[in-house]
């Protein structure tokens, strides 16, 4: 696979625009030779025309296709291959596979008690508020084996209100201890409670809830415990058709997603990608079963979240190995584009060196860094099915649009320090 074509065309085209599509003053491209000149040639395949698509977006990515893409080529991004990066949930689906996982798995009681009867050790940064409360409504539960919460509701409720809501029925924090941009531990804890399982018995039940939830209409709620959660999923036909079409051009598509890995290489399978092109939360083995414990990155307790996917991706498709994981490397060791939809995605996607796609689901630092659109690289579109209205006030970007590592909330600075003034929402 021959090295990446240089970036002119396309640098050239996007720092002409701002967001492409983001309201009647949106810049246009001035001279339309140059996109001509970038169409793909007859027999390189390019998207689809959808309505999906807002503005030029489709136009900006077959452009992105021509300039770097090898008709026809395979390889991978360690042999010179452009890198392309799919955040998965509400992404490339409408909906959470982790959460469909994670309520199937309540619904049939397939949740197994920790082995040794002691809730903190399914996850350092349990509370001992959090950990006395499950242990308190799920002591039906037999240390090891399945708890009966499909039948036993106090106890799958407070797995519940764990998991969803990182609090107690008592509204005690879960969770504390952690570094918010490298770790988000509820999406964590749904990986650490599949343990006891073997991968072959999991993936079972992971088919079977993503059976459940193709099949169920849009808009079905289901009953997890004594409450209703959302109930389905459905693959976005845009973001299918972008995945193949990468491929089509020579482009290593990859998953990098907060799910747990073994969840996510289930759904995955249906648009093509191998369990080595699927990054998620792992966690370690013992002999073929699943256990508690995380697998690090650069060293520390870390998951694909924020800074957190910027070091699994380095580790993995890079090589980049230690605290140097989570440093942005050169153009050479990046991708050449990214797809996400959360604050979870926003460092993965900056890394991005050509194109950037957001789905817009109003998430404050994800939006006031595309919005703002330093380097003319973001595409804004909203979500392909049951987008967000149009978010009416600003988003607070200059004074809370940055996610801090205690988890707070501080002003958004750009790469040179300067700080991001708030930002409208436009597209949707």
């Amino acid at each position: 696979m021959p090295a990446r074509a240089p970036l002119s065309l396309l640098v050239a085209a996007v720092t002409a625009l701002s967001i492409s599509g983001c309201g009647a003053e949106s810049p246009q491209p001035s001279d339309t030779s140059e996109k001509a000149s970038a169409t793909p040639a007859a027999d390189c395949r390019t998207l689809a025309e959808n309505p999906g698509w807002y503005g030029d977006n489709r136009d900006r990515i077959d452009a992105m296709l021509a300039e770097l893409g090898t008709c026809g080529a395979t390889g991978s991004a360690t042999d010179g291959a452009p890198l392309a990066l799919f955040d998965w949930d509400n992404t490339v689906v409408k909906n959470d596979i982790g959460d469909a996982t994670f309520f199937w798995m309540v619904r049939n009681g397939k949740l197994r008690a920790p082995a040794g009867g002691d809730w903190s050790t399914t996850s350092p940064y349990l509370t001992p508020q959090a950990a006395a409360a499950l242990s308190k409504a799920c002591a039906a539960a037999e240390p090891g084996r399945p708890m009966p919460t499909d039948t036993d509701l106090g106890c799958a409720d407070e797995l519940v209100s764990v998991y969803t809501d990182a609090e107690t029925r008592a509204d005690e924090p879960a969770f504390a201890g952690f570094n918010a941009r490298r770790f988000e531990p509820s999406y964590a804890w749904a990986a650490q409670m599949l343990a006891g399982w073997p991968e072959s018995e999991l993936t079972g039940f992971v088919e079977a809830a993503r059976k459940e939830n193709l099949a169920a209409p849009e808009g079905t709620e289901q009953k997890v415990g004594s409450g209703d959660e959302t109930g389905w999923v459905r693959y976005y036909p845009q973001m299918r058709d972008l995945v193949e079409t990468l491929r089509a051009n020579g482009f290593d598509v990859r998953i990098i997603s907060a799910s747990a890995e073994p969840v996510v290489r289930v759904w995955a399978a249906e648009l093509g990608f191998t369990p080595d092109k699927v990054m998620g939360v792992r966690t370690e083995r013992d002999g073929d079963v699943l256990t508690s414990k995380l697998v690090p990155c650069g060293g520390e307790t870390a998951i694909p979240y924020i800074e957190g996917k910027r070091c699994r991706v380095n580790e993995d498709v890079f090589g980049v190995t230690g605290s140097a994981a989570f440093e942005q490397q050169s153009e050479a060791e990046r991708a050449a584009f990214a797809a996400g939809d959360s604050d979870t995605d926003v460092t993965f996607l900056t890394d991005a060196t050509a194109l950037r796609l957001v789905l817009n689901r109003n998430k404050t630092e994800l939006m006031c860094t595309a919005y703002d659109n330093a380097d003319g690289r973001w595409l804004v579109n909203p979500m392909f099915i049951d987008p967000k209205k149009k978010q009416d006030e600003s988003y607070e970007c200059a004074t809370e649009g940055y996610i801090e590592p205690s988890g707070k909330e501080g002003p958004l600075h750009r790469a040179d320090g300067s700080v991001v003034s708030d930002q409208q929402d436009s597209v949707s």
